[in-house]
């Protein structure tokens, strides 16, 4: 506990990512000597009374990165403070539903645009969109959201995964690996497995069950046999900051 004034305040670090996970851009270009990157992190770490994670997969990565014992109080999970994102795209709701894949992440080394763009050639009667290969402002990417079907997702990187989550909101069908935060984040229903888009060369090799998984949802999309409620009730605790408020702030 430290003080301002004589006041005691509690310090409170909210980590999103960093060089601890090495598919991040920052573990990408600190890779080899980087005993600063970690040496900061862990600074960091020790001048916050407490660090909030908003998955345990991500703590657990902090955790393994930086050097933090599994018994650490100083580390918890209370979810990320984004409640605003269902009133933000509830105005752009309700626009016809076009045959639409929507790819919502930057096109970074991490997210293997490559695959999602190699995956579209199996599906010429659909539109694969990467939204970040066009300018779009915020309001024509929700647009964009509110008429896609479905949300994919490949990373190899994801603390949280805000653009498949805004997906869900919009009424899209998320498609995601079976690993990282998604594990916890997602029902299994949506998840495929894991080794399917390790990597470029283990797509090539898993290739025709991701087309088989893929072409299963489109079907059952176009024919409305997906129901998200469910799913969107599971993710919500992930973008609120109630626990953050509540049990972090209040003690």
């Amino acid at each position: 506990m430290s003080a301002l004034l004589g006041i005691p305040v509690r310090l409170i670090g909210l980590f999103h990512a960093g060089h601890y996970d090495p598919n991040d851009f920052l573990g990408r270009i600190a890779s080899g000597d980087a005993a600063w990157a970690k040496a900061m992190e862990r600074a960091l770490f020790e001048a916050y009374d407490v660090s909030v994670f908003a998955t345990q997969a991500h703590a657990e990565l902090f955790r393994s990165g930086v050097g933090v014992a599994a018994d650490d109080e100083r580390v918890t999970v209370c979810g990320w403070p984004m409640e605003y994102l269902a009133a933000e795209l509830q105005p752009h709701l309700g626009q016809p539903r076009e045959n639409i894949v929507l790819f919502p992440h930057r096109p970074a080394p991490e997210k293997q645009p490559k695959i999602f763009k190699d995956l579209a050639r199996s599906f010429p009667e659909w539109q694969f969109v990467a939204c970040q290969d066009r300018a779009l402002s915020k309001r024509d990417y929700h647009d964009l959201l509110a008429r896609s079907r479905v949300v994919f997702s490949c990373s190899l990187q994801e603390t949280l995964g805000i653009g498949c989550y805004e997906g869900v909101l919009a009424g899209a069908v998320p498609v995601v690996p079976d690993r990282l935060s998604y594990r916890e984040m997602y029902p299994q229903g949506f998840r495929y497995p894991a080794e399917w888009t390790a990597s470029w060369e283990a797509y090539q090799r898993h290739k025709r069950a991701l087309v088989a998984h893929l072409s299963a949802v489109l079907d059952r999309v176009v024919s409305g046999g997906y129901s998200l409620t469910a799913c969107e009730q599971q993710l919500s605790r992930f973008f609120s900051g109630s626990d953050l408020y509540d049990h972090v702030l209040a003690s």
